[in-house]
């Protein structure tokens, strides 16, 4: 690697760091450079998720505030979110790298929709609640832990856009602002990549360089991430979502 493609990877470790405080989709600005750089996508898959990890921890300690009194569902959640990261990890080693190709772009697209409509679709469901005499569930039901399981999944096998889905499905089923939702992504990216990349230091190959890199970029990134999203209103934070959810849409179906 030279010295510009060394720049052009920290540089894309800061970016990614700091997207993925704010929505997910780092893997967006890191994946393509490493492929750049000549690294096989395999490797630069691994490389990048085991990088991104320490970015991912930088970008939940800046949204820790928004993280009280949800104690019960980190634990929840992130069971989940473990289980769900693991089997992606497996999947990515077990599977031909193309077999997630046809269904993502579909599947980030819905997660789109739902961001768009989520505070129509919120007081739609707490009328037919009140209308049927019914709460709410404090951690969104098993709905949402299987919602959760696929996404984390997903998000173990590749990541791209897997902030979105989180966003999409927590914001509709859990009755909570925006940024605590988005402080409980920050954390479950954190058990997703975590547990993947323990995976992939044991049974994968991967590029130090690289990983050192990103995760020195991404951890950057993260500060500089929580700093601008916590500050970001509901309605511009979706529409941060609905771009960067359509920008990873354009690029899964153009590679």
């Amino acid at each position: 690697m030279s010295i510009w493609e060394a720049l052009a990877v920290f540089a894309a470790g800061i970016g990614a760091g700091t997207i993925n405080t704010i929505v997910g989709s780092g893997t967006l600005f890191t994946f393509p450079v490493l492929l750049a750089t000549g690294l096989p996508p395999v490797t630069a898959n691994v490389s990048n998720t085991i990088g991104l990890v320490t970015g991912n921890i930088s970008g939940a300690i800046g949204y820790r505030r928004e993280l009280a009194g949800q104690r019960r569902r980190v634990i929840r959640f992130g069971i989940t979110a473990f289980i769900g990261g693991l089997t992606g990890a497996i999947l990515l080693l077990a599977l031909p790298s193309k077999a997630f190709d046809a269904i993502v772009p579909a599947l980030i697209g819905i997660a789109l929709v739902l961001v768009v409509l989520q505070p129509r679709l919120a007081r739609a469901l707490a009328r037919r609640r009140e209308r049927n005499g019914t709460d709410a569930h404090t951690d969104g039901g098993i709905a949402l832990l299987l919602g959760l399981l696929i996404s984390s999944a997903y998000g173990g096998y590749f990541g791209a856009a897997q902030g979105v889905l989180y966003l999409s499905l927590m914001g509709l089923l859990l009755s909570d602002e925006l940024q605590r939702i988005n402080a409980l992504k920050n954390v479950l990216a954190v058990v997703v990549n975590g547990v993947a990349a323990v995976f992939f230091l044991f049974v994968a190959h991967f590029d130090w360089l690289a990983v050192l890199l990103i995760a020195t970029g991404s951890t950057l990134g993260g500060q500089i991430g929580a700093k601008v999203g916590r500050r970001l209103p509901p309605t511009a934070l979706r529409g941060v979502i609905v771009v960067v959810g359509i920008v990873a849409i354009a690029q899964l179906l153009l590679r």
